[in-house]
């Protein structure tokens, strides 16, 4: 790969990681009562409990919606970054298949060009 070549994909990777960094998806239990937001690796940026939660103390309930609600929003986030990167992967990928985190890519691309990064 020329210098040309590599540093293109490395300034589209770059860029992708600012759009990813700005993604934020919300979700919401099925009940209204938890909300959570999350980042595009699915990380939790968020969480809000509606206060009626307080009216039925099953605890159990309470984190297993807030688990589910949290799985929604990391596959809704996944499914925004795989938009970004698509054009990248091979024709077979899905977002669940797919590792979406670039640093080990532009780390490799720097070894193939002798760069250390």
């Amino acid at each position: 790969m020329d210098e040309v070549d590599y540093r293109q994909v490395a300034d589209e990777v770059t860029g992708i990681q600012r759009k990813m960094a700005d993604i934020r998806v919300v979700a919401e239990s099925a009940d209204g009562l938890v909300r959570v937001t999350v980042g595009a690796r699915g990380e939790l940026l968020g969480l809000l409990l509606d206060p009626r939660i307080y009216r039925n103390p099953d605890a159990d309930a309470l984190a297993s919606t807030i688990a589910q609600t949290v799985r929604r929003a990391v596959r809704q986030a996944q499914e925004e970054v795989f938009v970004l990167v698509r054009r990248f992967l091979p024709a077979d990928a899905t977002p669940a298949s797919t590792d979406l985190d670039f640093d080990p890519l532009l780390t490799a691309l720097d070894r193939a060009r002798g760069a250390v990064r």
